[in-house]
């Protein structure tokens, strides 16, 4: 069967942007706010003190507007992610963000109601099965209510959020879209999106013109550098008032909290990184004589390792679904079956094309009990890596559709460890599979290109950020101060082992602009490392199964991350022995890299 590269959005809402359907469903989506607010003022809890009859009513009504918020949302935001030219899409997603505001302040009035519950009540509403299953998440509320200011208050900010926070992230957004790049070859000067130069940028297999390539990037996001610093400083900015506002000592708590995480967890994985980081050298080291350089530049340390007469294997796009459903197969017969759905029933936009936004997502729509995801697929084994991923983010919706919408929830540490264990499948049974030591060489490194990203790239953006706040607490921080701060952060980061740096990166990369989630960066490294430590442990014990790999995904929004650690793996994510063990499977791809490729130099 050919699979398409075009997404399927009419089985979501028929017409695209002038769909009749989902105007319809706004109107009907705003009515069901309005009557769910009007349901929510009727309850009393103090007069109803036994009788939770009308609580039930309202939390399921608040889990059928949640969905259809987020089918809408899904296809607005899919709409324009492949269209940036889309005015109508880019207008149906702010109509679909003026509901998510109205229905946000109806929430805040929900939580407080439930944080108003006595313990007595509580305990007592809790002994029905409904409510006993999403028991965490109603614990969660209650306890955030000490952080909460008054209904008023938490109102307003989170009205004037639409036009503050993110309407400087939908700023962002239209920038990108706006960026033409120019590149002149062969005598004929042909402009790239975002999207498009950068797949090409990563893809180029000379060094020098890699090095072009980077400084003609460079120099275009450049150019607008001072609009990208407004809208960082207007982020960081509203999110640390805010922060203010709440009392907040530390502008971590709210990312920690977010991903129901200890900040002792994080200080762990990152210091234990830090300390496991001297390896890396000796694979940069050999990289760059094996590339023919004498040290790696920025574009290097992804650059692909073609040793002999090997050159890297460019997949069509059915080669790397039939791949991909393949090597699924060998540890999770449903993931590579619902893999299989996604490409048959067309759940995915991977054309290469201009127009399209650069990066790559996934997106639930929960009415369908299906995802969409969104790449830019152009052949490389870096595509066929990305589209794992996106699969294994789909495959974590999946498991969890049938649970309440406040267990369906997870964060984003886990999300990133469901989409980085699908990737760790792939990339493995690659390595397994290769017909040669030149083959083997090339996925090795591939690989290793992901672990140095996940300890160092991420690392740096981390580090980035935390210098950002620091100073954004004190002032405004400039382009020039920004790209001080990025080039300072890698080089910490790296520790000094490249020739080159990107210091526009903060602009570049749209995690640092997601208005969603602040410090989207870290929980990525926590998700590879994790999913690394999962995975050992299901090539140790022969006991586990895809059935504890699945209920342990389905527990992600039921816990903490350390709770879910101990539960499922008997681990303490607090101390460095965890990630240690799975650090120790990196030290390793590095000495069989080094072991296969002596010979080469």
């Amino acid at each position: 069967m050919k699979y398409k590269e075009n997404w399927d959005m009419e089985s979501v809402f028929p017409g695209g942007s002038e769909s009749s359907t989902f105007k319809e469903r706004l109107l009907e989506v705003s009515d069901s706010i309005t009557d769910f607010s009007n349901k929510l003022e009727d309850w009393d809890p103090e007069g109803n003190s036994n009788d939770f009859t009308q609580l039930k009513s309202i939390l399921q009504q608040y889990e059928n507007i949640s969905n259809a918020l987020g089918e809408m949302g899904s296809f607005t935001t899919g709409l324009v992610s492949a269209d940036v030219n889309d005015q109508k899409a880019l207008q149906n997603s702010n109509q679909v963000a003026d509901l998510r505001k109205d229905f946000s302040s109806e929430n805040i009035i929900l939580n407080k109601k439930i944080s108003a519950l006595t313990e007595e009540q509580f305990n007592k509403f809790l002994e029905d099965d409904f409510f006993k299953a999403m028991s965490f998440p109603l614990e969660e509320i209650r306890k955030k209510e000490n952080d909460l200011l008054s209904t008023e208050e938490e109102t307003i900010i989170n009205n004037l959020s639409l036009d503050g926070l993110h309407g400087w992230g939908n700023m962002y957004n239209q920038l990108v879209a706006s960026i033409q790049i120019p590149l002149t070859e062969d005598n004929e000067t042909k402009y790239y999106s975002a999207g498009q130069f950068e797949n090409k940028m990563n893809s180029e297999e000379n060094p020098e013109k890699r090095e072009e390539l980077l400084k003609i990037w460079e120099d275009t996001w450049e150019k607008k550098a001072d609009l990208f610093s407004t809208t960082l400083n207007h982020l960081s900015g509203f999110r640390l008032n805010n922060y203010q506002l709440h009392n907040y000592k530390d502008y971590m708590k709210v990312p920690l909290d977010y991903n129901r995480m200890d900040e002792e967890t994080l200080d762990t994985m990152w210091n234990t990184i830090a300390k496991n980081k001297s390896p890396l050298k000796k694979y940069f080291k050999r990289k760059a004589q094996l590339l023919g350089v004498d040290q790696l530049g920025w574009l290097d340390v992804s650059a692909s390792v073609d040793v002999g007469d090997y050159t890297s294997k460019k997949y069509t796009y059915n080669e790397a679904a039939e791949f991909i459903i393949e090597n699924f197969k060998s540890f999770s017969p449903k993931m590579a079956e619902m893999s299989r759905r996604a490409f048959e029933e067309q759940w995915i936009e991977a054309e290469d094309r201009p127009g399209k936004r650069p990066g790559g997502y996934c997106s639930n729509l929960p009415e369908s009990e299906q995802s969409r995801i969104f790449m830019t697929f152009a052949g490389s084994t870096s595509n066929v890596s990305t589209l794992a991923h996106e699969l294994g983010h789909a495959f974590h919706s999946y498991v969890m559709r049938d649970l309440p919408i406040f267990n369906q929830r997870y964060a984003m540490n886990v999300a990133e460890t469901a989409s980085t264990f699908a990737e760790l499948v792939v990339s493995n049974a690659t390595i397994e599979n290769a017909t040669s030591d030149a083959e083997k060489i090339n996925l090795i490194d591939e690989k290793l290109s992901r672990s140095v990203a996940f300890m160092m790239n991420i690392h740096a953006r981390y580090i980035f950020e935390r210098n950002l706040y620091d100073e954004r607490q004190k002032s405004t921080v400039d382009s020039n101060r920004l790209k001080e701060l990025m080039e300072e952060a890698q080089k910490e980061a790296y520790q000094d082992a490249l020739r080159s740096y990107h210091p526009m990166f903060w602009a570049t990369k749209l995690h640092f602009h997601i208005t969603g989630v602040p410090f989207y960066n870290f929980p990525y490294t926590f998700g590879y490392f994790f999913s690394l430590g999962i995975y050992n442990r299901f090539l140790e014990d022969g006991n586990l199964s895809e059935d504890d790999y699945i209920a342990l995904l389905r527990d992600t929004a039921s816990m903490t991350t350390e709770e879910l650690a101990e539960k499922h793996l008997n681990v303490d994510l607090r101390k460095p022995d965890f990630w240690q063990d799975a650090l120790n499977s990196v030290h390793k791809d590095i000495e069989e890299f080094l072991e296969l490729t002596e010979s080469y130099i």
